[in-house]
């Protein structure tokens, strides 16, 4: 195929906007698959994502197309998630592309993801081809949304397509508008191989298969190539097209999205956003890649059983390969044995790892309270940075604790502006400006504490807008602020388990709530049981678990009290001498009750 008969392009939207069944119609349109093959969301191959009904993995698929004219066209379509968890997928598909098909819900208009996913693909200098999709739904108004988007994008009206993926109305328009405006890749194809990594899955029996773009020269079975980063050498066995399964080729030359086998057994060599080059040509200068990805969120996993260890740690090796944001480092808890701390980019992220690990390699886990990374400034000026609360050093050495502030872009229709602020009020988040968009629609700008918003802040705001609501936000830098070290003692023990740092203003809260919860939770002893929260020495908040007593005056009938004191007194030095030498059990499902997030 000639270099200017391939268009490579990917669909971004805000979650729910369509781009999924719009990829459908595409392959449908295309004759990719035939009938028999298609089912809804056929890019969502993940049982997790047709579950969920969402796009979690970036997908590349490679369609045919003759166009009105005659000519035969190669179409590569990577079809991106809408989260805000996973803006990175998206990010590393706009790498492998010239052009990005922009899908807004004609009902709903342009969202928060929908603005973000855009600059993206700006900055990432794409061709952006508007389309409103769901013309077809009763409280369409796609009058009003294509004023919306010409007022974004600065395009002409006639510009914005108007489709409907779920009837295929406007499909052939799209797939026209892609060619004409989809500027073809550049590549040389006489160059020394250069071609960019975006993806890669593992292959039991193959070994770890990345998902390439060329740029430069071609790849082909026998060759010898190495990797920019890592500069490991393999012999490529086979490279071929993504067509839902793998379809094998002679070779793949500037431009051709694809795969390559090539038996390499280390899963570390084939990191997204890597270079893939000729052995022979190691000075060939490498493609810019990716910006490191940075987890937001962290959060110890540990297996239930203590013997699942070593298949956990395979496992999240495995699972890396093709989730590149996802990093673990191994730490012990003195409550629950040895595990991971991992990082994540957000909540939904957290979820989904937890939930492949458990079912694709049949692990029980528990997670404990997600927590974000605080950057410390000691007395004597030395910095240091902790994902963990129980890694922080003592107070008197501290001079500030600092923690990550977002920029969170809130939009909501104007009868729900109250709602709105109180809660990211009550979330400790700043003002930064308000403006109306339209009449009924209103934008927010706030800068939030990532701790706040990382738990239940998202499920709060679409219940306090009735759903209508729509976040996006992104890192914006460390604060300085009052946050303490909460512990939970048990018998003045500390668990580090339940440690948390909080802010100072909402640790008496959680503290009490935290008590009354392990309270309900922790069994009843032979001896009282203290439960307390404290910050440094000072306790905030206590429960208390009755002893268990026996009757021990039950054989005294009638005769001198003093008898009965006497044996109550004893049995009460026994208990005293048990509290010290007795170790206080905490079952297994008090830790997941405490610490299973949402709770």
């Amino acid at each position: 195929m000639r270099i200017d008969h391939i268009r490579n392009f990917c669909i971004v939207a805000h979650i729910d906007h369509g781009k999924s069944t719009l990829a459908d119609r595409l392959l449908e349109a295309t004759g990719t698959l035939t009938r028999r093959e298609m089912r809804e969301q056929v890019l969502d191959s993940n049982e997790l994502e047709r579950e969920r009904g969402i796009t979690i993995k970036l997908h590349a698929i490679r369609m045919d197309y003759t166009a009105g004219d005659g000519r035969k066209y190669e179409l590569n379509l990577i079809d991106t998630p809408g989260h805000v968890d996973f803006t990175y997928e998206v990010s590393r598909s706009l790498a492998a592309c010239e052009g990005a098909v922009l899908v807004v819900d004609a009902s709903q208009g342009v969202q928060a993801q929908t603005l973000s996913n855009l600059f993206l693909a700006m900055d990432a200098g794409l061709e952006i081809i508007p389309v409103l999709n769901k013309i077809d739904l009763p409280g369409a108004e796609p009058e009003k949304r294509r004023d919306e988007l010409v007022d974004l994008l600065g395009c002409e009206p006639d510009e914005v397509l108007l489709v409907s993926a779920k009837e295929g109305k406007g499909i052939p328009e799209l797939l026209e508008r892609i060619i004409a405006k989809v500027p073809p890749p550049e590549g040389d194809p006489d160059a020394p191989l250069r071609a960019l990594i975006f993806d890669s899955f593992y292959d039991q029996y193959q070994g770890a298969v990345p998902s390439i773009r060329v740029v430069d020269g071609s790849i082909r079975p026998g060759m010898h190539i190495t990797f920019g980063a890592t500069r490991a050498e393999y012999e490529v066995d086979e490279v071929g097209l993504l067509r839902l399964g793998r379809v094998k080729q002679q070779e793949l030359s500037p431009g051709d999205v694809g795969y390559v086998i090539a038996a390499i057994k280390r899963v570390s060599d084939t990191k997204s956003g890597d270079t893939i080059i000729h052995a022979e040509h190691p000075e060939t200068p490498l493609l810019p890649g990716y910006q490191e990805v940075k987890p937001m969120v962290f959060s110890g996993l540990y297996p239930t059983d203590a013997d699942q260890y070593e298949e956990l740690r395979d496992a999240l090796e495995k699972l890396k390969l093709s989730d590149a944001s996802l990093n673990y480092e191994p730490e012990t808890s003195t409550a629950l044995g040895f595990g991971f701390r991992c990082g994540f980019l957000g909540l939904l992220h957290m979820e989904v790892v937890q939930e492949r690990l458990e079912r694709e390699f049949d692990l029980d886990l528990i997670t404990t309270v997600p927590n974000v990374e605080y950057h410390i400034v000691r007395t004597d000026g030395s910095r240091l940075m902790i994902e963990n609360p129980t890694a922080l050093p003592d107070r008197g050495s501290i001079d500030e604790i600092e923690e990550p502030y977002v920029r969170a872009r809130i939009m909501c229709p104007s009868e729900y502006i109250g709602n709105v602020q109180k809660l990211v009020h009550d979330r400790r988040g700043e003002y930064v400006h308000m403006h109306y968009l339209d009449p009924t629609r209103v934008e927010f700008l706030y800068e939030v504490p990532l701790a706040e918003i990382v738990l239940d802040f998202y499920d709060r705001l679409k219940s306090s807008t009735r759903g209508y609501a729509s976040l996006d936000w992104e890192f914006l830098e460390y604060r300085p602020n009052d946050l303490v070290k909460l512990d939970m003692l048990i018998n003045g023990d500390p668990i580090d388990a339940f440690s948390v740092i909080i802010h100072r203003d909402k640790a008496y809260e959680y503290g009490r709530n935290m008590a009354e919860k392990l309270k309900e939770l922790i069994p009843r002893q032979m001896f009282a049981v203290a439960i307390q929260a404290a910050i440094g020495g000072k306790i905030i908040a206590r429960e208390s678990v009755r002893a268990m007593r026996k009757d021990v005056t039950a054989k005294c009938y009638g005769g001198d009290i003093t008898r009965k004191r006497k044996l109550l007194e004893k049995q009460k030095e026994g208990k005293k001498r048990m509290k010290q030498v007795g170790t206080v059990e905490i079952p297994q499902e008090a830790f997941l009750a405490v610490l299973q997030v949402g709770d």
